[in-house]
């Protein structure tokens, strides 16, 4: 982003990007509560507010995301005698619909592993040598654009991101870990203006989204 502050506790009409994205998740009468991982000192004070009295804890952040999202299973985990369905969701995706996350949890709630949601890949793909030349052209068909909330079981979510660390893994997703530990999750079709903010444009693309969607 080119900047001294986070992506996430960047302004955006006012509140920050993670307010933003928080403010969607709570709304949403499945989600009962919040494990918020990084920096706690550093937090906007409109967090609190953002999640609606729902139940807030803290996690301390990882060297990774992976290591983070471990961090944050494992202090639910803590709290927790069930096994709930947890939503993993980046705090830099403050563009997330309300009727996506629904969709989402209601397609997954009777599935055996879970899932995510994504966008059908519009785009000609194309694979790269290392002189940043075109060595081939992918197929496009059955490619899709990951995304978050990724919806899982704790205790199976928690034990595929172990495995997959230990192993030494690359997992740059939720999903990643679940394949990587043999299960199959389920893509469920969501929008393109679900983006994460990671270059100083898509801040500004983000409030257009939002006001599109009525919510600034």
């Amino acid at each position: 982003m080119g900047t001294q502050v986070p992506k996430q506790y960047l302004e955006l009409d006012g509140r920050s990007v993670l307010e933003h994205s928080l403010s969607v998740l709570a709304a949403d009468p499945a989600v009962t509560g919040v494990v918020l991982v990084g920096d706690a000192e550093r937090w906007p004070a409109g967090v609190r507010e953002a999640l609606a009295g729902k139940p807030l804890l803290a996690a301390a952040g990882g060297e990774e995301r992976c290591h983070s999202v471990l961090n944050g299973l494992r202090r639910l985990a803590a709290e927790v005698t069930d096994d709930p369905w947890v939503l993993v969701h980046d705090a830099a995706r403050p563009c997330l619909r309300a009727a996506d996350l629904r969709h989402l949890i209601l397609s997954l709630a009777g599935h055996d592993v879970g899932g995510l949601l994504a966008v059908p890949v519009s785009d000609t793909l194309k694979r790269a040598d290392g002189a940043g030349r075109v060595r081939h052209t992918l197929d496009r068909n059955d490619a899709w654009h990951a995304q978050t909330p990724q919806m899982f079981r704790l205790a199976q979510l928690t034990d595929a991101m172990e495995r997959a660390l230990e192993a030494g893994h690359p997992v740059t997703d939720e999903s990643s870990a679940m394949e990587f530990a043999g299960h199959r999750p389920l893509l469920v079709e969501g929008h393109a203006d679900n983006i994460k903010i990671t270059r100083p444009e898509h801040l500004a693309l983000a409030g257009f989204y939002l006001r599109q969607q009525g919510r600034l």
